[in-house]
């Protein structure tokens, strides 16, 4: 019987973030106490500039930390970069138009030395795990913006890290698509048993999505409480409108509101 605990991918302890600007120093995460474990899929959700993105950038070794602890899979995250243990999915998919979908996918693993052969059996299978089978000959522009968005993540998923790291990835599409790469998203999720950092502005979509949603205050940002979800691996989009989603939800909106107040 085997009865660990799951080991921590991201672990930070009083972390701490402060900006230097012509006009002062701006504090954009104070404090900050969070344990991600490996198969999590964890939301952050707070206001416009509460710090969700640069917790993740943090993550990714794209900010460094002016205070306090960070570790992404028991190294710093400048190790864990240099590892390529995470891969990231930014707010626009950022395809090089002149490239077509399936390069566009191989330039990460072109630039990291993979053979051509290699390159070719990543791409076709993160295009299936993606739904995009077929459509690695177009361009971007070929393409509307959800499927777009999906070429992004297989470019994030092709050299296969553990993590993935995803700001807002939804967040310009409308509803009804919106909807249908949150489905995809729990398939790819399960599919793969990635553990997965997902900011979002949206509270059913933080709560659909999520195993543990991390609700964060006002700049500077702090955690203001952090929910384990009850609800089961397997969501249908109906389950939106169980008692137990309507639950989550509502603790999430009260401590978006309590957070505004914080001091």
């Amino acid at each position: 019987m085997n009865d660990k605990a799951p080991l921590s991918v991201v672990s930070a302890k009083d972390l701490c973030l402060t900006f230097e600007t012509n006009d002062g120093p701006v504090h954009a995460l104070k404090d900050v106490n969070l344990e991600v474990k490996k198969g999590d899929f964890v939301s952050f959700i707070g206001p416009s500039g509460c710090g969700k993105t640069t917790f993740l950038r943090v993550i990714a070794d794209l900010e460094k930390k002016t205070a306090g602890e960070i570790t992404v899979n028991g190294t710093t995250p400048e190790n864990a970069r240099l590892d390529r243990a995470y891969g990231y999915v930014f707010q626009a998919a950022a395809l090089y138009p002149w490239r077509t979908i399936e390069k566009n996918i191989a330039l990460p693993l072109e630039i990291m030395g993979y053979t051509r052969a290699d390159q070719n059996r990543r791409i076709e299978r993160v295009l299936e795990l993606v739904d995009l089978a077929g459509f690695g000959k177009k361009f971007p522009w070929q393409l509307s913006g959800g499927m777009q968005q999906r070429a992004s993540i297989a470019r994030a998923l092709a050299f296969d890290a553990d993590l993935l790291l995803m700001d807002e990835p939804f967040g310009a599409l409308d509803e009804i698509v919106r909807d249908h790469l949150n489905e995809q998203l729990l398939k790819l999720w399960a599919a793969t048993n990635k553990t997965i950092c997902f900011v979002t502005h949206s509270i059913p979509e933080a709560v659909y999505l999520s195993t543990k949603i991390v609700v964060m205050s006002p700049r500077p940002g702090r955690v203001t409480d952090v929910i384990d979800s009850t609800l089961p691996k397997e969501r249908p989009l109906d389950i939106r409108e169980s008692p137990e989603f309507l639950k989550i939800a509502h603790r999430v909106r009260e401590g978006l509101r309590a957070g505004h107040s914080y001091e």
